[in-house]
């Protein structure tokens, strides 16, 4: 009777610790529109698949009577289980315990799983609803902080790392999800950011809400520090099971190839029409991309922030690939510091993880103005080219209309060890614009001329010259520095004859402690 009396009491630990706070509090997160820790884990993995650790740990604290305080899991649910079958390790914060604070015990057991899933070679993925460091503990509690972060930065390239939102997230803990790949966060329930309205208010005099500070669409369309908005948690753990659905497990691996039934040589007659006959009329790039790639299905990535360009994951004949696309129909595609920015991130993250990367280019230049430049724009837009440049993965560039200056360059071009570049017969390549160009070739020729209407088809016909010479791909071709001239509706199949082409590729770096980014 004696084991079954030491059974008994480990079930019912069990129930008890399954249940975190207490009922009371997980009705008052139900009431939030708010899912509790482990009804997130239930959701988000493989049904049956969780097998949870350290469920009977407890804080240490003894500081304002904390001794007498104590719950079990001490507020955060952590182990492993499996997502359309590949392990992952997850920790969820649980709001109704403590509100979810960080104790030293709570930091100790998110860096345990973070710590096997390195050795594991497997995603790390977090669910965030914290609302702080615990105070009670003081300096344990901001050490163990620091203890998750160094080893976001150790695994930061070596296995996926996702976070997500899914409450507050305030002061130092806005750095773990700030270190990790992807950040997602849910409309109306979630919100981060460094110092909380009412230290704006005491320092600066601002008043705003947690909302307008650092709500989810803030930082979905401002601060692009959210790489998914999901209208409610269920939706943003849908988005996490698909994310890791072209994902390898880790930098050692090649991402997973699904079983394709869409023709590889399907034609898309649609692309031989989709370049407007006038150079300064915008399309949809997206358009483009539903149109190549497997069942038109493309998971976008930062979708509202910086959409000059479009960044996000699709599959080629079930190879998953990474798209960097300029998007004509947002500021005419230009590049500006956030979708420098943006790209960048993108790119290297493709690169860490061996995931191709295909570009879809039609880029006039870099925005031009005092803000762009005291912003710094040759810093941020040196961040494209240097991930551009650095990356050793298969890289396939189409370039559909323009590719003028420097951003061609920065664009996977040729020179930046660009594997397939091809170009539509519509491609436009040159050093800018037609009309810039003769402003600057022909100025003395035009300022010689006197009569409105003579220097009017002066400058008419100097434009028409210019672009007769540049406004086609055939002079880059000239040079190599376009492996071929395709037909639009061929794209997805040379895109894919490409990927098949360079499976094999090696390319090396210098060997180097580690690059200095233009940060």
């Amino acid at each position: 009777m004696a084991n079954q009396d030491k059974i008994k009491e480990l079930i019912d630990k069990r129930v008890q610790a399954r249940l975190g706070g207490g009922e009371k509090r997980i009705e008052a997160q139900h009431e939030k529109g708010k899912l509790t820790a482990r009804e997130r884990i239930e959701l988000l993995l493989d049904e049956g698949s969780f097998e949870e650790f350290d469920m009977f740990v407890t804080h240490r604290c003894t500081n304002f009577s904390m001794e007498d305080n104590k719950i079990m899991g001490d507020g955060i649910v952590t182990g492993h289980g499996t997502i359309d079958g590949r392990v992952v390790y997850v920790f969820a914060q649980d709001f109704t315990v403590f509100g979810g604070s960080l104790s030293e015990s709570f930091a100790n057991k998110i860096c345990k799983v973070m710590d096997m899933a390195m050795k594991a070679g497997v995603p790390i993925i977090g669910l965030n609803d914290s609302g702080g460091a615990r105070i009670q503990e003081g300096v344990t509690s901001l050490a163990g902080y620091a203890e998750i972060f160094q080893r976001n930065i150790m695994a930061s390239g070596v296995i996926p790392q996702i976070s997500a939102v899914f409450g507050p997230c305030a002061g130092g803990a806005v750095y773990s999800p700030a270190l990790t790949d992807f950040i997602v966060m849910s409309k109306n329930t979630s919100y981060m950011f460094l110092t909380g309205p009412k230290v704006v208010k005491t320092v600066t005099g601002e008043v705003v809400t947690d909302e307008e500070l650092g709500g989810a669409m803030v930082h979905g369309t401002k601060s692009g520090v959210a790489h998914f908005v999901a209208d409610d948690e269920q939706e943003g753990i849908l988005l996490i099971r698909k994310l890791l659905s072209f994902l390898p497990q880790n930098n050692l691996e090649e991402p997973p190839i699904a079983p394709c039934t869409d023709p590889i040589d399907r034609l898309e007659d649609l692309l031989n029409e989709i370049i407007p006959d006038n150079p300064n009329k915008p399309y949809d790039v997206k358009d483009v991309i539903h149109a190549i790639v497997d069942t038109h299905e493309f998971m976008e990535v930062q979708r509202n922030f910086a959409p000059n360009i479009v960044t996000g994951f699709a599959r080629f004949n079930g190879m998953p690939v990474g798209i960097v696309a300029n998007q004509p129909a947002y500021l005419a595609g230009v590049l500006d510091i956030n979708a420098s920015r943006k790209a960048a991130r993108f790119v290297r993250f493709c690169d860490a993880f061996n995931i191709p990367i295909v570009t879809l280019e039609d880029v006039p230049g870099f925005l031009p103005g005092t803000a762009q430049e005291y912003g710094g724009i040759i810093i941020h837009g040196a961040k494209l080219l240097f991930a551009y440049g650095e990356a050793t993965v298969p890289k396939i560039t189409i370039i559909l209309r323009k590719a003028y200056g420097g951003a061609y360059c920065v664009m996977s071009s040729k020179h930046l060890r660009g594997d397939m570049n091809y170009a539509w017969p519509t491609a436009e390549i040159a050093v800018m614009g037609p009309k810039g160009a003769i402003e600057v070739l022909e100025s003395k020729n035009i300022n010689k001329i006197t009569d409105p209407v003579e220097r009017a088809a002066y400058i008419k016909n100097a434009e028409e010259e210019y672009k007769n010479q540049f406004a086609n791909p055939y002079n880059a071709a000239k040079y190599g520095y376009i492996d071929d001239i395709i037909e639009p509706r061929n794209t997805r199949f040379r895109i894919i004859r490409a990927l098949q082409t360079l499976a094999t590729k090696k390319d090396v770096n210098p060997p180097k402690k580690h690059s200095n980014l233009p940060l």
